[in-house]
């Protein structure tokens, strides 16, 4: 839950988010409801204690009542959003996306069946992102998952360790040296005490967060991790297989390190990783690509991409180049050859870079161990 205000009698904003908070809030004495959220909660069997406070100024997203209820709470001055028939996804949702919910079924059914994958067709359906009810949908879902996403980062350990972003391409399949270097990087980022955030899809991302997850084992069971996943070095012509594969790597080491990614809905096309251990999806792609960014304090290391990378270096580099100095985030560029030659990102950004505050904070290096140290060093 969160906190904003006091349990005093008029508190300004309490989001419940569990029948558990729930009870326990009602049972503690609270009798004045002004300020609550409540979010996707059944309350079927609660009317009692709803009738026993006063329910003025509070808001019931999403959740089910008893018959008669719902009349009963508007006329106390409730504010009630409905449950929205007929999409595949909760838009009042409290919590960010585990792999294990976008993926259920997966053991049993093929990718096209799980939740990712059908909230994804849902998305695409002719006329979809014209209609009133699926704009509303998708706007509160983004809307719950930003605050989720919030939650979870001003709290626990997430407050501690320093989030550093690692963008790169898609492309870089499992068994490649691009894929076991991300994967390096990911691992020593964590083993240095950052959190690890990426655009959560496949290559390059994937990479980063299994190395993170698996920063606390073995080198030999990473070596055999990546050998499980080179098995099958793509989502296609088979996400299931994919997925698969990345499960089970899961399951052999349950409880990695926390790791955070934030695909879209908007790229449907290229799945969710499994390594990320909270997932941030969104279905507006800009509204994603600027929160990454954001979240990003500690850093961002890209790695050889092409356009969607060079996108993002330049977004970053937009950011740092209108911010204060105490608002500047350090860049690193890895692969001289790649920035410089392939996709000459580093000499515009070089020009950008003169004379500003964020001069200081951009890098070129050819490794992945040079970009740790670069960081290690701010």
């Amino acid at each position: 839950m969160n906190f904003a205000g006091s349990l005093g009698p008029r508190p300004r904003t309490l989001e419940v988010q569990d029948l558990a908070s729930f009870d326990r809030l009602v049972s503690g004495g609270a009798v004045n409801l002004h300020g609550w959220h409540a979010q996707s909660l059944d309350l079927r069997g609660r009317s009692a204690a709803l009738k026993s406070v006063s329910v003025e100024g509070a808001m019931f997203l999403g959740c089910i009542f008893d018959d008669g209820m719902e009349g009963y709470l508007r006329s106390r001055g409730a504010l009630i959003f409905p449950r929205l028939e007929g999409v595949p996804f909760d838009p009042y949702r409290a919590a960010l996306y585990s792999p294990a919910e976008l993926y259920a079924g997966l053991a049993t059914s093929p990718y096209e069946e799980v939740p990712d994958a059908r909230i994804y067709h849902w998305s695409i359906q002719p006329g979809q992102r014209h209609r009133v009810d699926s704009t509303l949908a998708s706007a509160l879902h983004d809307h719950a998952i930003g605050d989720a996403l919030d939650e979870l980062t001003r709290s626990g350990t997430w407050t501690r360790r320093p989030i550093v972003g690692v963008m790169g391409g898609h492309a870089a399949p499992r068994g490649s040296r691009e894929f076991a270097e991300a994967a390096r990087l990911g691992r020593l980022l964590a083993l240095e005490g950052h959190s690890v955030a990426t655009g959560g899809g496949p290559g390059a991302m994937e990479a980063a967060n299994m190395g993170a997850y698996l920063s606390q084992a073995s080198d030999g069971d990473v070596q055999a991790a990546l050998a499980t996943l080179a098995v099958v070095p793509g989502f296609r012509p088979s996400v299931s297989g994919w997925a698969r594969a990345a499960a089970a790597v899961v399951e052999r080491h349950p409880g990695g390190t926390p790791s955070l990614g934030i695909p879209t809905w908007f790229y449907g096309h290229e799945p969710p990783n499994y390594f990320a251990t909270h997932i941030a999806k969104y279905f507006a792609n800009a509204i994603r690509e600027a929160i990454l960014l954001e979240l990003c304090h500690g850093g961002i290391v890209f790695l050889p991409g092409a356009a969607g990378t060079v996108q993002e270096i330049f977004q970053d580099a937009c950011e740092n180049y209108y911010g204060a100095r105490e608002k500047v985030a350090p860049m690193v560029l890895v692969g001289r050859q790649h920035w410089e030659q392939e996709y000459p990102a580093w000499p515009m950004l070089r020009s950008l870079a003169a004379g500003r505050a964020m001069a200081d904070y951009i890098h070129l290096v050819d490794t992945v161990d040079e970009a740790v140290e670069v960081l290690r060093k701010r």
